[in-house]
């Protein structure tokens, strides 16, 4: 496992583009979870397995939670909810491994996931309730809440990203320490650990995405 700093190194050049790890393991993340996907699609549609039972019960769970939360259908929005968390998930594990570094303990890969939540909040409002219908909310119960309705927008989307890089890069940081002065065996119990709470942090992200849409969506 490498720390690598608040500054990702750059490992080539492509053409004027410096690529840094941290893209070129997020590429590794997506490529997987694809693999994955395709996988679970040929299960599902030729013979039941782990795989395809693991992904529909992930998928049900949160489909449960939204129509729940939002009172409607919840297909429109688990592509996003679920992706998230098999995203961020996936890009914490993958620190785990020595010589592999997590995507999201890099704030960018934070920043850009936390932006992609912020602007779907939105986008799916305004197809909920309409222009209007979702703008209205900005100014219940009273216009004079207005700013701070939008400070909240901001903010709640800056958290995002900050807990998310500083929980994983803290965790890449502990276990990075423990491996040098214990080397592979003696830190086990601790990476078991971080396999848990790597899976949390993301569960954690997809629940507040929900929350999030729910706000929008909604219908009071």
């Amino acid at each position: 496992m490498e720390v690598r700093g608040v500054t990702p190194p750059i490992l080539f050049h492509f053409g004027p583009v410096e690529v840094t790890g941290t893209v070129v393991y997020s590429a590794v993340t997506s490529g997987g979870l694809i693999t994955l996907a395709l996988l679970v699609r040929r299960g599902l549609l030729q013979s039941p397995s782990a795989w395809p039972v693991a992904a529909e019960m992930l998928v049900e769970h949160f489909e449960d939670l939204m129509r729940d939360m939002f009172g409607c259908d919840p297909r429109p929005y688990s592509p996003l909810v679920v992706t998230l968390a098999l995203f961020i998930a996936a890009a914490n594990l993958i620190g785990l491994v020595p010589g592999l570094h997590s995507p999201t303990a890099d704030f960018s890969t934070t920043a850009a996931l936390a932006i992609i939540v912020f602007l779907a909040v939105p986008y799916y409002g305004i197809r909920a309730k309409g222009l209007r219908g979702y703008l209205r909310h900005y100014l219940q119960p009273t216009p004079l809440l207005l700013p701070f309705e939008i400070i909240s927008e901001v903010s709640r989307t800056l958290a995002l990203a900050v807990r998310l890089f500083g929980n994983v890069m803290s965790e890449e940081l502990v276990l990075a320490v423990l491996l040098s002065l214990a080397g592979l065996l003696v830190p086990v119990p601790i990476m078991m650990l971080a396999v848990l709470t790597s899976v949390v942090q993301a569960y954690i992200f997809a629940v507040l995405t929900v929350v999030y849409l729910s706000a929008a969506v909604r219908h009071r």
